[in-house]
């Protein structure tokens, strides 16, 4: 196996990408690469028998994957030494101050790792949402062969199991890595689901034969990081959220650029099928207000309100 088994995690996790963001970390492309490689070519090893894509996504899924809350890989991302995080506790995130019944499973079991993959600051859950939810949007889209009907599945699962009814938080950024995970999978088998790029294997009609290498970097974007891809929030959190956000515009006046998002339109494009909800009020550079010379800063007032 790749990983070593992860132990079951009963519960689950929010991810917090605002606090510490300004504070440098390591870039875990590379070794996290190296994991989903490891499990592809181990996935087709010694191969017998006719092909069955479904096989190896299997066989992937059950190395770097898993059944629980918390998948093989994303474990080993949070304790690794290899992979450098940004963790703040419960006490210190933007959950903190909330009531338990506003903030519910970030309350209960605390605020999981930031890392950083092809340069974005992302939660470690990302990585769990990619391999497990993204199989099952894979398997609904063999299923329909409709990459709509599939997405529609997928937000409701983060509408109903994993999402709002549950946390209060409906995450984009979630449903952007589930389709993520899904084209990982379709490109395994598929030319051009990377654009330009082969599929990742090829059947020789005996064996595969592995053609390129995977990396993450053909996935991660700005939309997989929450403070540039701001969670839905339900009645109960959204004023307790929008106040904490607040608290970090002189994080955003100190380098507004760490809250850009490139190629906006382009990411729209491609996810405009997964149902993301629109949230860019609360982004921070729509948020604050830059100062006047001599003044503390302040924050944008509510439509139809003044300050």
């Amino acid at each position: 196996m790749a990983l070593q088994m992860a132990p079951r995690l009963c519960g689950a996790y929010e991810t917090d990408q605002f606090t510490n963001r300004l504070n440098p970390i390591a870039d875990s492309t590379a070794v996290l690469d190296e994991q989903v490689n490891l499990a592809i070519a181990e996935a087709i090893a010694d191969w017998k028998g006719r092909r069955n894509d479904w096989k190896v996504v299997t066989a992937i899924y059950n190395d770097i994957g898993g059944h629980h809350w918390v998948d093989k890989i994303e474990r080993w991302a949070m304790n690794s030494e290899e992979v450098e995080r940004l963790q703040p506790s419960r006490y210190d995130s933007i959950y903190r101050g909330h009531p338990l019944w506003a903030t519910r499973v970030a309350a209960l079991f605390g605020v999981g790792p930031t890392i950083k993959v092809n340069n974005q600051l992302i939660g470690s859950d990302k990585l769990g949402h990619f391999l497990s939810q993204g199989r099952k949007f894979y398997r609904r889209y063999l299923k329909y062969q409709d990459e709509a009907k599939a997405a529609e599945h997928s937000a409701y699962t983060e509408r109903a199991l994993f999402g709002q009814s549950t946390t209060g938080v409906y995450s984009n950024a979630d449903l952007v890595a589930n389709y993520e995970g899904f084209l990982f999978y379709r490109s395994l088998f598929e030319d051009n689901i990377i654009a330009g790029k082969p599929a990742i294997l090829l059947w020789t009609g005996e064996d595969w034969e592995i053609q390129r290498s995977f990396t993450w970097a053909d996935h991660v974007n700005e939309y997989w990081d929450e403070a540039l891809n701001v969670n839905h929030f339900d009645n109960l959190l959204y004023p307790h959220m929008k106040e904490r956000m607040e608290q970090f515009c002189p994080d955003y006046f100190e380098a507004p650029e760490a809250w850009d998002v490139e190629n906006e339109a382009y990411l729209q494009e491609r996810y405009k099928n997964i149902q993301l909800r629109d949230t860019s009020e609360l982004r921070l550079s729509n948020l604050c207000v830059a100062p006047a010379a001599g003044e503390g800063f302040t924050t944008a007032a509510p439509v139809g309100q003044s300050n």
